[in-house]
């Protein structure tokens, strides 16, 4: 599909795609997603395929990395191509100094399982874009395969988020407002949550086997009710006088000592 060369703010297109840029209302409306830059518009091929929509500044055109992708959506006849003067570009980036490519693409859709029985990560009311893209970077590299996200966390497709989990997004089911109660409620794996009183360590606890993560708020910790679903809580060994870890780090912790278990001792 040949390249269409926008030069004016007022152009609708231009402008439906600074409102996408700008509003993550206007993103969960039209259901469709950002990637901003090189790694994440790769990632995403690799991945998933080609975008709706290619937008490649004047100026990265011709960059070593840029060129063979924006080629290839040209070619396919499927994805719209669209220039941008520098000025242009820059107004629906947020990454600054960044290489110019973002990718337009529909916002994946979770698929909810009917009961919870392979490893997951239940997010409850999570609030820090650099927290949740943490956690699922560490989940897909921990080989955990679904992340599910209360209706009160955070965007897990805006902009921030998908810059902090480095493409991970596309390799896991990520399911946005789901319902963790009932998640929980109906698991038929151990659902294990995270407290600095619990008197089980995380070291001692068996991991051999699938086992759901559950998460909260970055200064409210998980709702009560659904702790009392849960099938019990451990903590993490720590020395000094931090009272705890960040909640992104605590989560890598539990994930990387679940796999550390099952690599080491198969069931």
């Amino acid at each position: 599909m040949k390249p269409k060369i926008l030069s004016s703010r007022d152009n609708a297109l231009y402008k439906e795609l600074k409102q996408l840029a700008c509003s993550g209302q206007a993103r969960r409306k039209e259901g469709l997603s950002l990637l901003d830059g090189v790694h994440l518009c790769a990632s995403y091929v690799d991945a998933k395929g080609l975008p709706r929509i290619c937008v490649v500044s004047e100026t990265s055109l011709h960059h070593s990395e840029v060129a063979p992708l924006f080629a290839r959506c040209e070619a396919s006849g499927e994805t719209q191509c669209i220039v941008l003067p520098e000025s242009l570009y820059n107004a629906i980036s947020q990454v600054e100094h960044g290489v110019g490519l973002t990718y337009v693409i529909p916002t994946p859709q979770g698929v909810v399982p009917r009961v919870l029985d392979s490893s997951a990560v239940l997010l409850d009311r999570l609030q820090d874009p650099g927290n949740l893209g943490s956690i699922i970077r560490s989940a897909a590299a921990a080989g955990i395969r679904h992340v599910f996200c209360s209706n009160e966390t955070v965007q897990a497709w805006s902009p921030k988020v998908l810059r902090a989990g480095m493409g991970a997004h596309f390799l896991l089911n990520i399911v946005e407002q789901a319902d963790l109660l009932s998640l929980v409620g109906e698991a038929t794996i151990p659902v294990l949550g995270t407290s600095s009183h619990a008197s089980t360590s995380l070291y001692a606890a068996d991991l051999r086997g699938e086992t759901a993560w559950l998460f909260g708020h970055e200064g409210q910790g998980v709702n009560e009710s659904l702790l009392k679903l849960a099938s019990g809580t451990v903590v993490i060994p720590h020395r000094g006088a931090v009272e705890s870890l960040n909640v992104a780090a605590s989560a890598a912790v539990c994930f990387f000592e679940q796999l550390r278990q099952q690599s080491a001792s198969p069931i």
